[in-house]
């Protein structure tokens, strides 16, 4: 029986990639659950166990933070689920009618923002809605509605959904691409025959188009899902790293950054940090398991 050759010119290939993956992913993965085992005591580094993951948890000094956090994730992520997803899905239907004229261009001018930096996104939105320079308070005012103006930003109620609002604005030319791409897939075999059925329109789309597109928004709200609980950027460009007012738009990533590397007066405890980090990647790595294991393989039925 002959032995199987080793292709080594696909080991030769992946190699760098798998290299470079490992150096900046991979290893920075481990060691910060490492880390997260173990705590500083007058600078001799102590192996505790999941002692910070108790600490976290169950020290009221801790774990008040951390559920604040982690419910201003969930409610950040929610807001994403319910106005970007179905807001793209919407403008990809729109963009991908072959009778509409400017398409390019519409798609463009929605997909710019994706492109730009969160510091000048989160500077230029606390600018817009400034009670004192802003523009906002002046173009409600011109048609009339200056009495719903507030200091969105400002006040513990709004400041997190503002911000995801403006998040909203940023990303939603992702999910639209993505679906656009989708329902340019489809077949025109398919589209056809439901013409024949007399199927057209809005009905054309809720019942040919959404079923047929389904595997794509499942994707799609993984990836938001990923993308809203590694979030950190937007909300420290616009909030700082206290993520006011009164920590009120305050997110696992915010909470984090303060913890690992220490904010004003508060010290950094890389210890602590990785523990934080730990918990993150956890519930990522559940909610990414929930989908491809209970999601995923029911919508495997809508493919062809």
């Amino acid at each position: 029986m002959q032995t199987p050759r080793i292709k080594w010119h696909i080991v030769v290939f992946l190699a760098p990639a798998v290299l470079v993956y490992t150096a900046v992913m991979i290893f920075p993965l481990f060691n910060t659950l490492r880390l997260a085992l173990y705590t500083e005591i007058d600078q001799v580094r102590s192996f505790v166990g999941l002692e910070n993951f108790q600490t976290l948890f169950g020290d009221p000094r801790w774990s008040e933070s951390f559920w604040n956090a982690l419910g201003n994730n969930f409610w950040f992520f929610i807001i994403h689920m319910l106005v970007q997803n179905p807001i793209g899905i919407m403008l990809a239907a729109i963009l991908s009618h072959p009778r509409l004229r400017f398409a390019g261009f519409y798609r463009t001018a929605i997909f710019v923002p994706t492109i730009l930096s969160f510091v000048i996104v989160g500077f230029t939105w606390k600018l817009i809605l400034s009670p004192i320079w802003g523009i906002a308070p002046d173009l409600l005012s011109s048609i009339g509605l200056k009495s719903l103006y507030a200091p969105w930003l400002g006040k513990e109620q709004y400041a997190l959904t503002t911000l995801a609002l403006i998040s909203v604005w940023q990303f939603v030319g992702i999910p639209m691409m993505l679906i656009y791409a989708a329902l340019l897939s489809i077949p025109e075999e398919i589209l056809e025959a439901g013409e024949v059925d007399g199927i057209t329109g809005l009905s054309a789309f809720w019942k040919i188009k959404l079923p047929l597109i389904l595997p794509s928004i499942g994707i799609i709200s993984i990836l938001t899902f990923v993308g809203n609980f590694n979030a950190f950027d937007l909300i420290y460009a616009a909030q700082g790293a206290l993520a006011g007012p009164d920590f009120s738009t305050d997110i696992l990533g915010t909470f984090l950054y303060r913890t690992f590397f220490g904010f004003q007066l508060q010290l950094g405890d890389p210890h602590m940090g990785s523990a934080i980090a730990s918990a993150m990647f956890a519930i990522i790595l559940i909610g990414v398991c929930i989908y491809l294991f209970g999601i995923q393989t029911r919508l495997k039925r809508y493919q062809f």
